[in-house]
């Protein structure tokens, strides 16, 4: 809660209080220790001396005796003290004019009471106000507007992506000088969107848009359009795209484009529901900008795949940037913009991680590299050097380490024979990524981890690749087999990953020698949901009976492989064995030299 809600709080309670004690001294007067008496009595008290003063208010006597009581009467109107034999010589007396104390006491109780009510239903009118403005305002658009600042982002703060940067240049430019477009009848294209996995770059992107044209950035979210009021997402489409007119040349970034944009006659709510409206709308004002409206929309998505035709369809979203994970170079230049400002040792070897990190993303680098500046403030370090970045890797890809799991001797031999069992297989197969480490210690869900580094960033891949890690994945729980006599679940994932690359290998690589190469099987999506639900069979009975039986001969075939090798490997299998149950971490030369 803020500071302005609390101060309206503090003064509701205030009045709240004081109209409570006003109706309860006024209701509910207190009783007062004063004696009643007859003025005839203390007339006598005066005579014998027991009266120490008298002060007399209209009517009312009050006198206070020698022993502190107060007694109290009532005398006749008109009728002075010294009729009843009370004289100031006997006694102090004092008499108080009330005329005008007692002419304003009267008006201060009638308005005091009245100035309270009137101020609390003020403030209650007032938050009723409040509240009918905000509701008023739900057409408005909550866009947030950037560029006013001094810091800007730029070209030069997104590594990498380089086509992509060279299609947005050309925005960059229209915004900058459209006459040398129009001088070429040439026009920019309206709306462009920027599609790729999460944590590639899109927003980054938009934004370094805005900060090299130098014009306003109005940024929001496509969710935000979407109200539980019917009409109020296309009335803030509508007010958006106004205040941009208003403001071109200006730049509209629409993130999670997909939140509004998804395909339309799904059947799901209709054909009159809130987000069609609102996607309706969208499709209205880009297409009602005149060609001399220097507005730009840009928009951001990592399902393109779900959108409305009626979006990619040219005078709209024509220009699509495709952003995808960056390589080698790219990956050592992003963790040189984000190590900027960092204190790195002079063990720091960037192109070392860059090559351990294949396939991470933009976001994943930067959370690495802010990850390893953690660990090193941990530990009190001046400087973050090489290990603290490889511990952090290690905690983005595998999870963090849980020394505290206790295993036990036989769970902790078993687990040592498995890892050591995939890190044979993959270092004498030779389409398998060379071994980088091998542990028992515990990171995420997993007993222990063998740990595969690429030499190069790969993007075609073999059927004898898919084979080699078929096989290096089942080592693992053969060599529990040829050592213990029996598996144990710990060959859960690895059992679930050679299934997939298996059946990817038959029903979409078509690398089956008994079936043609054809699609069997296509996914289906919920477009609404965004997921894959189910899986469309358009093949018969016998080819299902084909493919099952070739994934099975690939597992079969592959596992006999992973047995042979280790059971010709032994001693080097023992002996990895061994260093483990000793050391918990083999890597580096200790491991090269065991292996070799």
């Amino acid at each position: 809660m803020d500071k302005k809600n609390q101060a309206k709080n503090i003064i509701y309670i205030i009045i709240l209080v004081l109209i409570g004690l006003t109706f309860y001294s006024y209701f509910n007067p207190q009783k007062s220790n004063i004696k009643n008496v007859s003025i005839s009595e203390i007339a006598n008290d005066v005579k014998n001396g027991q009266i120490k003063s008298i002060e007399v208010k209209n009517n009312d006597v009050t006198a206070i005796d020698t022993q502190g009581v107060k007694l109290h009467a009532i005398k006749e109107p008109g009728i002075g003290l010294f009729e009843y034999g009370i004289t100031a010589d006997k006694t102090q007396i004092s008499v108080i004019d009330t005329n005008s104390s007692g002419v304003w006491s009267s008006i201060l109780s009638i308005l005091i009471p009245f100035l309270l009510i009137s101020l609390f239903l003020y403030f209650l009118l007032r938050q009723a106000q409040g509240g009918n403005m905000k509701a008023m305002s739900f057409g408005k658009t909550s866009a947030r507007l950037f560029g006013a600042g001094n810091k800007k982002t730029t070209f030069k703060d997104v590594a990498g992506s380089i086509e992509a940067k060279q299609e947005l240049i050309e925005v960059v430019e229209f915004l900058k000088s459209p006459k040398k477009f129009k001088d070429l009848g040439a026009e920019i294209p309206k709306g462009v969107l920027l599609a790729g996995p999460p944590g590639c770059g899109k927003t980054l992107l938009a934004k370094a848009v805005a900060g090299e044209a130098g014009v306003p950035f109005f940024s929001l979210s496509a969710s935000e359009f979407v109200e539980m009021f019917v009409g109020v997402g296309a009335s803030r489409v509508r007010d958006l795209f106004q205040k941009a007119k208003k403001n071109a040349p200006c730049v509209i970034f629409i993130d999670e484009l997909d939140a509004i944009g998804r395909q339309r006659g799904t059947g799901l709510g209709g054909s009159h529901d809130e987000r069609e409206q609102t996607l309706n709308q969208i499709l209205v004002e880009m297409d009602g900008f005149e060609t001399d409206d220097k507005v730009i929309v840009l928009a951001a998505t990592n399902r393109p795949d779900v959108l409305d035709p009626a979006l990619l369809r040219p005078g709209r979203f024509d220009r699509r940037v495709m952003l995808g994970l960056p390589d080698k170079s790219e990956r050592l230049e992003i963790l040189k913009i984000h190590s900027i400002g960092k204190p790195l040792a002079k063990d720091v070897n960037l192109e070392k991680i860059a090559q351990t990190t294949a396939g991470l993303s933009g976001a994943d680098l930067r959370n690495i590299i802010n990850e390893g500046a953690i660990i090193a403030a941990r530990t009190n370090k001046k400087e973050v050097g090489q290990h603290d970045l490889q511990e952090a890797i290690e905690k983005n890809i595998l999870g963090p380490e849980k020394k505290s799991r206790v295993l036990s001797d036989q769970e902790k031999k078993i687990s040592a024979f498995h890892e050591s069992g995939h890190a044979v297989v993959g270092h004498i197969l030779p389409n398998c990524d060379p071994i980088h480490k091998v542990s028992i210690v515990s990171r995420g869900m997993a007993l222990g981890y063998t740990w595969s580094l690429p030499l190069e960033d790969k993007h075609l891949y073999s059927k004898s690749k898919f084979e080699d890690e078929i096989a290096q994945l089942l080592a693992g729980r053969e060599a529990e087999k040829i050592i213990f006599g029996e598996t144990t679940t710990g060959a859960e994932n690895d059992i679930k990953r050679a299934s997939k690359i298996a059946r990817d290998m038959v029903k979409v690589y078509a690398m089956s020698d008994k079936l043609a190469p054809v699609v069997l099987g296509e996914r289906e999506e919920m477009v609404f949901l965004g997921r894959e639900l189910g899986e469309h069979k358009n093949f018969s009975e016998k080819t299902a009976s084909l493919i099952d039986e070739e994934i099975e001969n690939i597992i079969l075939r592959n596992q006999k492989r992973a047995h042979d090798t280790l059971i010709k490997n032994k001693a080097t299998l023992d002996k990895l064995t061994e260093k483990l149950l000793k050391d918990e971490t083999v890597e580096g030369k200790e491991l090269d030299k065991i292996l070799k």
